[in-house]
């Protein structure tokens, strides 16, 4: 992982990602997903880190000597916003990571003119679902699973919607 391990004395700077992030990005989505291992594949390769990157946004922190430490990415759908795909490289994670992405990238979306977000949780991840709960998102409903990925092997699995007012 290129990140460090242990944290150093500043704190991250959050911007957003560029193409020259993506090998460094992925990696990183890729170690914060290692988790999800009742799916065949990676979570992201370069196709479709591209593709994200050219549908919305996404936002990295990074320490001081630029090491990437996590992701979200987000987008504008009208009215409502998206956010998918928060990462934290697992050697931060419970740092507070997670909430100060979660926080950028609604101060994005809202700056599109969003008066909402959804995020959806595959129900296989139920200890994801408290955790969006402290940053204010409430189940508003479920959806198929219809993601480009296979499970090992026959499992059910839907994704659950959460969201939040902006």
């Amino acid at each position: 992982m290129t990140s460090h391990s242990t944290p150093d004395c500043t704190a991250p700077r959050v911007r957003p990602a560029t193409a020259d992030d993506q090998p460094r990005l992925i990696e990183l989505v890729n170690s914060a997903f290692a988790v999800e291992s009742f799916l065949e594949g990676t979570r992201t390769d370069s196709e479709r880190m591209a593709a994200m990157m050219q549908k919305g946004s996404i936002l990295v922190a990074e320490d001081g000597s630029g090491g990437l430490l996590a992701s979200v990415y987000f987008e504008a759908r009208g009215q409502r916003g998206y956010m998918g795909m928060l990462a934290v490289d697992p050697a931060w994670q419970g740092k507070g990571l997670a909430s100060l992405m979660v926080k950028a990238a609604e101060d994005h979306l809202r700056k599109l003119g969003c008066e909402a977000v959804d995020i959806s949780v595959l129900s296989l991840r139920p200890e994801l679902l408290p955790i969006y709960r402290r940053f204010g998102f409430v189940e508003t409903g479920t959806e198929e699973f219809r993601y480009g990925r296979t499970f090992r092997k026959e499992v059910a699995c839907h994704c659950i919607v959460m969201s939040k007012p902006l």
